[in-house]
């Protein structure tokens, strides 16, 4: 069986971000399993559940019955105990959480290394965790992401949603910026912002831009699996 290894946020994640690529794998026969840094259940991002931002009142509750009932979801393993060759792929969910925990820890990183070492793991990235690729490394120091195209959060959306001092609406301060740190890691960034969404395929490696890729993403990923 075709399995995926989800990554998800402790911080906050983005709904729309898991639980579109996650249903959407599961419809397919694809099993799933999700881990959290500490093995804790992963924490939704409230304003990814407010109708305006998900889609409405519907979609709200179907997010809501996801997030709240599905069994993988409320119990996770911990990071530090799974490897990416034991599945297909690695997924990690976006959500500005993710510049907390998932992006800066070195068990996550490892799995984003190894999923797309070789020819038989995938990685997908989504929005705000694509920041991770700004930290993640080879064993000889080399950015995983030099040379590669991706596209993720762009600064563009960021600086609408953070104040001069880059603190976000919850009060918590962003202590950097996806876009920013992605290229400095050498990474060619197209965040597509012209297109109604904006998924990029560089070998092994998928990135996604936002929630509203998250369907294409999703599709992107059963594609390449």
């Amino acid at each position: 069986m075709t399995s995926a290894l989800f990554v998800v946020s402790e911080e906050g994640y983005w709904a729309e971000e898991c639980i579109e690529p996650l249903t959407t794998l599961e419809s397919e026969g694809v099993d799933v399993t999700v881990a959290t840094p500490s093995g804790s259940p992963p924490v939704v991002d409230e304003r990814s559940l407010d109708p305006e931002a998900a889609g409405g009142e519907e979609r709200v509750a179907e997010l809501r019955e996801v997030d709240e009932g599905h069994p993988e979801l409320n119990h996770p393993e911990p990071i530090a105990t799974v490897e990416a060759d034991g599945y297909d792929a690695v997924v990690l969910p976006g959500g500005h959480g993710t510049v907390w925990d998932v992006n800066q820890d070195r068990h996550a990183r490892q799995l984003l290394l190894d999923a797309v070492a070789g020819d038989d793991g995938v990685a997908l990235v989504v929005c705000h965790a694509v920041g991770i690729l700004g930290f993640t490394r080879e064993a000889d120091g080399t950015p995983l992401v030099e040379g590669r195209s991706v596209t993720g959060f762009p600064n563009a959306w960021e600086e609408d949603i953070v104040d001069e001092d880059d603190v976000l609406p919850d009060g918590r301060k962003l202590p950097y910026w996806v876009e920013d740190e992605v290229v400095l890691a050498g990474a060619d960034w197209d965040a597509e912002l012209d297109a109604d969404t904006s998924v990029t395929v560089d070998g092994d490696l998928i990135t996604a831009r936002g929630p509203g890729s998250s369907a294409d993403a999703a599709a992107t990923l059963l594609d390449e699996l």
